[in-house]
């Protein structure tokens, strides 16, 4: 491209965010429900949850199906599904293991349960929403891992190869530069991995508000605008200290995610890594057919820094990814949720995948946190002689596997051996990040590998290859 049109596009491209609010376009639904009142004074239970997003919400819902006699109080520190559950991408996915290749690299013997697993808790939050006449614009349209450059088209024909010879390959289909250009028109496609059943879509704010809902017609007390301060032992119980009151409760099960635990010992865990996204305005009729995109599958591509992108219920193309950016000290501010800088990249990136849509507005930018760990996927544990749960470290594949982390919680609370807490991914939990300044310090050094490795055909360094041997990580 000669230098002015160069420069033509970057000005369209820049132009295109002028309008754009920083706030997450989901939590903008008029639908969104008023807070349920802070908690004031003292409150008994038999189980409390901390934790108002996915992880606190299906732990409440699941524990009132269990037995619907069960006392149970959920606290929020904010207002449910502020926080990641409500700024998502919207993928609800099968995969308990932040992925197949990862779930088969680290859990071999077990990979065939946990696909049934994840496969069988996809159907049950299907069935849960019908069961709760949740409305989140669910659709079970599956989602594309797109080639961009040839290297990765040949991964990707290899991988599927692979997956046929392990009997892993059910629902899932190779599509060749061609077929995945038929699927959606952009001219960066070169070969696709399409999963047809082990992904959904859906509205991640109407789904946490759904499910407040919901736990409120079973009785679950919600309070909002509550954080929980502080957590010990009372008696045969436990209790939690509120800034007006606290709660005490024989059991508690805990979903704070990227906000530090209240258990520290905990903490080391896990580390914020701030994701961002774009939403356009709505596309019209003739921009819809421009890029084909019938089946409305989720779209990923298949590098280091990837995007990830889908449609929503009115048609606006939700763009993000590829930036992962991790504060040192692993910091939780406001102040992080807006980056101009990656938004300035990621329109780019957009309208170099869909040139055909040039003069297309962004409407919403906004960034969240997301909480990592250095296998990608959840951990478990009990603290306080099984009085206390947590599940932690989905790394942006939270969606749909904290509710299955949920279950894990409640069996682990209720004492109960089943075939999720005889799991090896659940029984044995993850390294911990190294303190500072290691942590941030052999982040940025894996970033920065990452990037050299996209850059050159996939080729991983000998910082890439060493972390692989020693199972670590850090994604997005």
């Amino acid at each position: 491209m000669a230098p002015s049109a160069m420069s033509r596009g970057k000005d369209n491209w820049i132009a295109s965010l002028s309008e754009a609010q920083p706030v997450p376009y989901w939590l903008e639904d008029p639908g969104k429900p008023h807070a349920a009142p802070a908690l004031t004074g003292t409150d008994t239970c038999d189980l409390l949850v901390v934790g108002g997003g996915y992880s606190g919400l299906w732990t409440a819902l699941n524990a009132k199906e269990r037995d619907p006699q069960r006392d149970v109080v959920l606290l929020e520190g904010r207002e449910v599904g502020w926080a990641a559950s409500g700024r998502n991408g919207g993928f609800c996915a099968a995969s308990l293991t932040h992925g197949l290749p990862n779930g088969l690299t680290r859990w071999p013997d077990e990979i065939g349960k946990l696909e049934e697993l994840g496969r069988r808790n996809l159907d049950e939050i299907e069935a849960a929403l019908a069961r709760h006449g949740i409305d989140c614009d669910f659709e079970r349209t599956g989602e594309i891992d797109v080639a961009t450059e040839t290297y990765q088209a040949w991964e990707l024909k290899d991988w599927h190869r692979e997956l046929a010879e392990k009997g892993l390959a059910d629902g899932v289909e190779f599509l060749d530069a061609d077929a995945v250009r038929e699927e959606v028109h952009s001219p960066t496609f070169q070969a696709g991995l399409w999963d047809r059943r082990g992904v959904a879509m859906l509205h991640p704010a109407k789904l946490a508000w759904g499910l407040k809902k919901a736990c409120q017609k079973l009785g679950v007390r919600v309070y909002e605008h509550t954080p929980a301060l502080t957590l010990r032992s009372y008696g045969a119980g436990m209790a939690v200290r509120t800034p007006y009151g606290q709660v005490r409760a024989r059991h508690v099960a805990l979903g704070t995610n990227i906000f530090p635990s209240l258990l520290r010992r905990v903490r080391s865990y896990t580390v914020p890594v701030y994701d961002y996204a774009l939403m356009t305005e709505p596309l019209d009729a003739g921009q819809l057919a421009s890029i084909g995109w019938k089946n409305r599958q989720g779209l990923g591509d298949s590098a280091n820094q990837f995007h990830y992108f889908r449609l929503s219920a009115d048609n606006r193309i939700l763009w993000g990814g590829y930036d992962a950016v991790h504060h040192y000290g692993g910091r939780v501010r406001a102040e992080y949720d807006d980056r101009p800088e990656t938004y300035a990249k990621l329109a780019g990136h957009f309208f170099s995948c869909f040139p055909q849509l040039e003069g297309v507005r962004f409407t919403h930018a906004w960034g969240g946190a997301i909480d990592t760990c250095s296998r990608f996927s959840a951990f478990f544990g009990t603290a306080h002689q099984g009085r206390v749960a947590y599940a932690a470290g989905y790394t942006g594949l939270g969606v749909g596997a904290t509710r299955f982390g949920a279950d894990v919680m409640l069996d682990l609370l209720d004492g109960e051996r089943t075939e999720r807490t005889e799991l090896e991914m659940v029984r044995k939990k993850p390294l911990p990040f190294p303190p500072e300044p290691f942590a941030w310090t052999g982040i940025a050094l894996t970033k920065w590998s990452l990037a050299r490795a996209d850059a050159q055909g996939g080729r991983r360094n000998l910082w890439l290859r060493t972390m692989d041997r020693l199972g670590l990580g850090f994604d997005s």
